[in-house]
């Protein structure tokens, strides 16, 4: 695969992990599976960068334009973070009044989530590196 093809893919996977972070996140009903409560700011950063991180990076992919991929890549690396703070929800609350991890219908613990924040995490480094390297585009 070349270092292109990569990038399209993975750009594909993080627009992914915005959109669902934000439906499952985003829910009124009650709140979202984890151990802990996540400050509505944290999502909001994830969807705030996310979404602009994908139209620029986007551009920067048809366009080969050198600043747009550097402030893309600024705006995933805002999004990974935002993404790992929305990760935490998952880590063991202690106390005497803690109770087991909440769940919703997206499935049971936190596989999904790892997949998809340490995912984008990993495609965040893919990408500097290819740019750095000047292999995209």
């Amino acid at each position: 695969m070349t270092p292109l093809l990569i990038t399209w893919v993975l750009t594909v996977l993080a627009a992914v992990v915005v959109v669902l972070t934000r439906v499952r996140l985003s829910r009124e009903d009650g709140d979202a599976a984890g151990r802990i409560a996540i400050p509505k700011a944290v999502l909001h950063l994830h969807t705030i960068a996310g979404v602009p991180a994908l139209v620029v990076w986007v551009a920067f992919l048809l366009t080969g334009t050198t600043v747009l991929g550097v402030v893309g890549l600024l705006l995933w690396w805002v999004t990974v973070v935002a993404g790992l703070l929305v990760l935490a929800r998952w880590l063991p609350a202690k106390g005497r009044h803690s109770s087991g991890p909440a769940t919703d219908s997206w499935g049971e613990g936190p596989g999904l989530s790892v997949l998809a924040h340490v995912g984008l995490l990993v495609g965040t480094v893919i990408w500097t590196v290819f740019l750095a390297l000047d292999k995209i585009p």
